[in-house]
């Protein structure tokens, strides 16, 4: 999608009503009616239609809107693709169920979430992916929450805010590399400055968890048990299962692209799955990767936990993502979003205004387009030049890219992060969002920053008084 593609040139008043009834439209139908996200953004869509078709705006014209949106997306469509594999290629070898295993044994109730949160995110760093960490560990975590009789939705905040910490703060990750090359900051001055931000959210979202974790689980020795000798019994638990794992974190601390590194993640597993007797024929093995694992163990915890994954497990998050990304073609050919931007670079007067705006507008592309890079592509490249005017370095920029940019994208339900953590996590977005506190804190603080000054340049902060 390329802003500079629009084909109306509207006002800025306009831009704000046809956006506020875009939001509230989504709103409604996610939240009130509780439709699937696929209608939601359909809705959206249509309305975007008929105000093109009001302003005169050829329908073909309009189609090759959606369609240049859509294609943005092919490449986090074909990451998909390879999670799924990763996923049920990762079931079948038993590297996912010895995490399970392992979460059990070393993990009572008390500190649970806490160490959900803490667990994700040291692999979060390690991987530098969110995605991956959730749709591995995350699903891992989930897993033993159900066994544990722990709450599935707490727990899928902790793993999304634990899997954006190690997104945000890992020099491997694609959208920390993204915002320092768009604000122009030095790749390590840029994760340093995010300890501003990030430590203090940590910390808050830490202390949360614990508290939040129950004394004791309410499950049985003996529900814990069966679940345990279950694993076992399928002969998915061993210490060479996690072998995929080492390789995918190994693959990414080189730097290998990530298809390249989940394919190798999805290859070595499989290989593990036939040497240990888990594998089967050709046929069998296709037939894993794009239906997912099927679980036929007789318990129904066990089965609910493992039966996951494939390809197909994908095609529910691919098509949210595609209409959502063609929905935000639409935006931007009908003027929209470039509109939105030229309102508040007019109030860009104060350092305080300046750090608000920005956070608020990588807030509003995340819940307008639902596209992560795009959150911190636009405002990055609009007010650029805004803060070199107003004495800030590239880093305090990047900061504030990453703290309202990539961390918000896992709370937007049509998102493209949002989609993917619901689908593999198997909880909601709108379930999850309220616990995923990291996530939540980290575009707070950066805006309390803005007004306070804490972290900014003396100078800087001068000029405020």
């Amino acid at each position: 999608m390329n802003q500079e593609n629009k084909v109306l040139k509207i006002h800025p008043i306009e831009a704000v009503v046809i956006t506020a009834l875009l939001m509230g439209l989504l709103g409604y139908l996610i939240i009130g009616v509780k439709a699937v996200p696929h209608m939601a953004v359909i809705s959206g869509i249509v309305l975007l239609l008929i105000y093109g078709a009001i302003k005169r705006v050829g329908f073909k014209e309009l189609e090759g809107a959606m369609a240049d949106g859509a294609k943005s997306g092919i490449g986090a469509v074909m990451i998909f693709f390879f999670i799924g594999m990763l996923i049920s290629s990762w079931m079948a070898s038993g590297t996912i169920p010895t995490f399970i295993y392992l979460s059990v044994e070393l993990v009572s109730g008390r500190f649970f979430y806490a160490i959900v949160f803490l667990v994700t995110a040291i692999i979060g760093v390690s991987l530098g992916s969110s995605l991956t960490t959730a749709a591995t560990l995350g699903v891992g975590f989930i897993g033993a929450s159900t066994a544990l009789d722990m709450s599935p939705v707490i727990t899928a905040g902790a793993i999304v805010s634990g899997a954006f910490f190690g997104d945000k703060m890992s020099p491997l990750s694609d959208t920390t590399n993204l915002a320092a090359t768009v604000a122009g900051a030095d790749l390590f001055d840029h994760i340093k400055n995010m300890a501003w931000t990030t430590i203090p959210a940590f910390i808050i979202s830490f202390i949360v968890f614990l508290v939040l974790s129950p004394e004791q689980t309410s499950t049985s020795i003996e529900q814990i048990e069966l679940v345990k000798e279950t694993l076992i019994q399928l002969n998915l638990v061993n210490g060479y299962a996690l072998l995929p794992f080492v390789i995918l974190a190994l693959l990414a601390f080189m730097k290998v692209p990530v298809t390249a590194a989940l394919l190798g993640g999805a290859l070595s597993a499989l290989i593990i799955s036939i040497w240990t007797g888990n594998g089967m024929e050709m046929k069998g093995m296709l037939e894993l990767l794009y239906s997912g694992y099927q679980s036929a163990s007789g318990v129904e915890d066990v089965d609910s936990m493992l039966t996951r994954g494939g390809i197909e497990s994908m095609m529910f998050s691919v098509s949210v993502i595609l209409l959502a990304l063609s929905m935000g073609g639409l935006l931007f050919r009908l003027g929209i979003i470039p509109a939105l931007l030229s309102i508040v670079q007019r109030f860009l007067n104060r350092v305080s205004i300046l750090i608000c705006s920005t956070a608020g507008m990588a807030v509003a592309v995340n819940f307008i387009i639902g596209e992560q890079y795009l959150s911190v592509l636009l405002p990055g490249n609009a007010f650029k030049d805004y803060y070199k005017k107003a004495g800030l370095e590239p880093k305090h920029l990047s900061r504030v890219l990453e703290d309202a940019g990539t961390v918000v994208n896992p709370l937007v339900p049509w998102s493209v992060c949002g989609v993917f953590i619901a689908s593999v996590l198997g909880v909601s977005v709108v379930e999850y969002a309220p616990f995923a506190l990291f996530c939540l804190l980290c575009p707070l603080i950066t805006v309390f920053y803005g007004f306070t000054g804490i972290s900014l340049p003396k100078s800087i902060k001068d000029t405020q008084k």
